[in-house]
């Protein structure tokens, strides 16, 4: 059996090489050749691999048959038992794929815009995501169980207008809609952040439901919290779930007592210590969201309009000036901030999150490969999705829907 990095090394697949989507439509064919989906993938596949045959003049015969089936000697190899298939939009680097397999789910299907998000997804998963969701042809999306969307809240104002299925052209939730109509899943879920609850005074929100319940769909959601699933991070995202037959019940999630980000930290590696002037306060409380803010850099701030005693806490504070116990739990990772945004208290000493720890608290395995950009990696982590929460709710996704 050929393994999969040979064909890999042997064709120079890598996803800076030519048009992604002809990567995508090559590896989405390796992983699906046994199966019903092949027919999708399978001719611009050929046709792609011929041409990189000619073009390095490998060792292996143009036929792609020849080098299946393939061994997936990646982190994360599709399942070889299947219970139900998915697709994963705006997949990002993969936290709703592992928890998915793991459960025997078969990924079906991935679309990511991000060049660098791609390169981390073929770099654990063995394929390459189809780009930009809007220039998507959607007769390439094959049939199937679950459709997975952490898909981005653009700002769009829709109160009162209510133009049914049109009043989201132009955002990115418009095509994952199209989607469902096409191919009716029998799950759909979504997850977003915790804002869209009360964007557009949650016109926003209704909105969603609406065109989902249009479609056929009976919905329910909840936010939830990371710091409820066994990693020391507060990160409230909701979870959006569609059923034709059954509305969901989140009361039936299991959830963990909240742990402390200390067991998660690395020994051993270097760190980057905190090497200009700032305070530890000794009068500090745990905060009822399990944050410990016990200290901070000693920046000039604004007063103005400021409580007396939260001048560090206040949000004129920006949140790189605080500092945080290890014996507490840590905030949300941003995606924003590409140098690792938060200072923690451990050990005596100042210092920030290693990547390595930024994954933990996300949930990922530490065999994840990560690819050699640190602001990529910051920038990736902090708009993935917390693993086992994933999990969780896909276990109970399969007890109670499919």
């Amino acid at each position: 059996m050929v393994n999969y990095s040979t064909v890999k090394k042997n064709f120079k697949l890598e996803i800076e090489r030519g048009d992604n989507n002809n990567l995508a439509y090559l590896t989405h064919y390796l992983q699906n050749h046994k199966n019903r989906v092949s027919q999708h993938f399978k001719e611009p596949a050929i046709k792609y691999y011929t041409e990189l045959n000619e073009q390095f003049n490998c060792v292996f015969e143009p036929e792609i048959q020849q080098v299946l089936p393939l061994n997936f000697d990646i982190p994360f190899p599709p399942p070889e038992k299947i219970d139900f298939t998915f697709i994963d939009l705006f997949a990002g680097i993969g936290g709703f794929r592992i928890p998915m397999q793991e459960l025997k789910g078969k990924c079906v299907f991935t679309s990511e815009f991000n060049f660098y998000a791609q390169k981390s997804y073929e770099l654990n998963f063995g394929e390459v995501p189809f780009g930009d969701i809007t220039q998507l042809d959607l007769n390439v999306v094959p049939k199937h169980d679950i459709l997975v969307a952490g898909f981005p809240c653009q700002p769009f104002s829709i109160s009162g207008k209510m133009k049914g299925f049109e009043d989201t052209r132009g955002t990115l939730i418009h095509n994952v809609l199209q989607i469902i109509k096409k191919r009716e899943p029998k799950v759909v879920l979504l997850e977003n952040v915790k804002h869209l609850v009360h964007h557009d005074s949650g016109n926003t929100l209704k909105t969603i439901i609406k065109h989902l319940e249009d479609l056929g769909y009976i919905i329910s959601w909840k936010v939830l919290n990371a710091s409820d699933f066994g990693v020391p991070q507060n990160r409230e995202r909701i979870i959006i779930i569609g059923n034709k037959k059954k509305k969901f019940d989140f009361s039936k999630i299991v959830v963990q007592p909240k742990p402390i980000l200390k067991p998660f930290l690395e020994s051993g590696v270097e760190f980057e210590y905190l090497n200009e002037p700032y305070t530890i306060l000794e009068d500090y409380k745990v905060q009822d969201s399990g944050l410990i803010f016990i200290g901070h850099r000693n920046k000039k701030i604004r007063g103005a309009g400021v409580r007396p005693g939260t001048e560090h806490l206040s949000r004129v504070h920006k949140q790189p000036n605080r500092i945080y116990s290890s014996d507490g739990l840590h905030p949300a990772l941003p995606s924003q901030e590409t140098s690792g945004r938060f200072w923690i208290y451990n050990e005596g000493k100042v210092r920030k999150l290693t990547i390595n720890e930024c994954y933990r608290l996300m949930g990922f395995p530490d065999n994840f490969v990560k690819i050699n950009n640190t602001s990529e990696l910051y920038r990736q982590i902090g708009n993935s999705v917390c693993v086992p929460m994933v999990k969780e709710v896909v276990k109970q996704i399969k007890e109670q829907l499919l």
